[in-house]
């Protein structure tokens, strides 16, 4: 049997009367730029989100670094980070201006922890992840934010499904196509409950502007198109349906099914022999991710060398994520399940 990691065109053609839907709609207006869809999916995924904004943008990076521009972060400034994420999570710090002081995670949630480590007197945000869809300890970081009297921000582009105060001050999403939520091309969106950020959000994502051809200040261009904006509001009201799905793949695979399930990560101290098991029997895995950021070439001019931090490089070099996608058959589950706890 085969079982590919993310089987994009199988997801995508249990909603394929939707799409063709959202498609002509479009198609039929001839309007592709900031209409009626992304004004539609933004107060849509607001509401769902329970936050008072949303603000659609070019992608889940943009997204990030407009988001942490909204609060005033710059050259200058601090932003606590986890030392184990994805890159786009420091790339939008350095986007900014602003340096990424990451801290290693909790060992058993692999979430942002330790936060007292990383304090300095240039500290002014801090940005954690919902990373692989597991909810951060909020209530510890909100105790350090309103402490530190710093807005707390969340990475929540594997957080889809996840909502209210678990989004912080604001929040950023990714639609790009493998998320739990995802576009047919790239996408992204911020939410929150302050005026003032998701005004400079929807100003700085178009030029600078609210009005055509008046600029208030120097602004960007990530828009979310009209197409992949009528693309989401077809799958949204399908997001929690799918998200129930993964959560019953994760415990089957014998997990917890915490949170929204977007990965279903293990780890293993053999892990090339492992996958290695796992490929001869047809099942595809992926590492998220085999490089922490403070290893990476991009970041070598902030010092850090390898033992830096751990827990993040111990978790490096054992997490696979498996199959766990809401397209997956209950035999394809069952078949992972057994080659997964026979092989480990």
């Amino acid at each position: 049997m085969k079982v590919p990691f993310c089987n994009l065109v199988a997801l995508n053609a249990m909603v394929k009367p939707e799409l063709a839907e959202a498609y002509a709609r479009v198609m039929t207006r001839g309007r592709y730029i900031l209409d009626v869809e992304v004004e539609a999916f933004e107060g849509e995924w607001a509401a769902y989100c329970h936050k008072t904004h949303a603000v659609g943008v070019g992608n889940g990076l943009d997204a990030l670094a407009l988001m942490l521009r909204a609060y005033g972060i710059g050259r200058g400034d601090e932003v606590i980070v986890p030392a184990n994420t994805y890159v786009a999570t420091w790339l939008a710090v350095s986007a900014t201006g602003a340096v990424p002081v990451p801290c290693d995670p909790h060992p058993d949630t692999m979430n942002l922890h330790n936060i007292a480590s990383a304090l300095t007197d240039k500290t002014r945000a801090i940005l954690a992840v919902h990373l692989y869809g597991r909810p951060c300890d909020m209530k510890y970081l909100r105790g350090w934010a309103e402490e530190l009297e710093i807005p707390l921000l969340v990475d929540a582009c594997q957080g889809h499904g996840i909502k209210g105060s678990d989004l912080g001050d604001a929040a950023a999403f990714s639609f790009y196509p493998t998320k739990n939520l995802g576009c047919l091309g790239d996408g992204g969106a911020v939410v929150t409950n302050d005026d003032a950020v998701a005004r400079y959000v929807r100003m700085a994502r178009n030029y600078g502007s609210l009005h055509k051809n008046v600029h208030d200040f120097i602004g960007y261009n990530s828009r979310l198109d009209e197409l992949q904006a009528a693309f989401l509001r077809a799958k949204l009201p399908l997001l929690d349906r799918f998200n129930r799905l993964r959560r019953d793949h994760a415990m089957d695979l014998g997990g917890d099914g915490e949170g929204v399930n977007h990965h279903r990560v293990i780890r293993s101290k053999h892990r090339v022999q492992f996958q290695r098991s796992l490929h001869y029997a047809g099942i595809e895995t992926l590492i998220h991710y085999p490089t922490p950021p403070h290893l990476q070439h991009a970041y070598a001019h902030l010092g850090y060398k390898a033992g830096a931090f751990p827990v993040t490089e111990q978790l490096a070099r054992e997490v696979v994520s498996l199959p766990i996608g809401p397209e997956l058959s209950l035999e394809q589950v069952r078949y992972v399940h057994d080659h997964v706890w026979v092989t480990a």
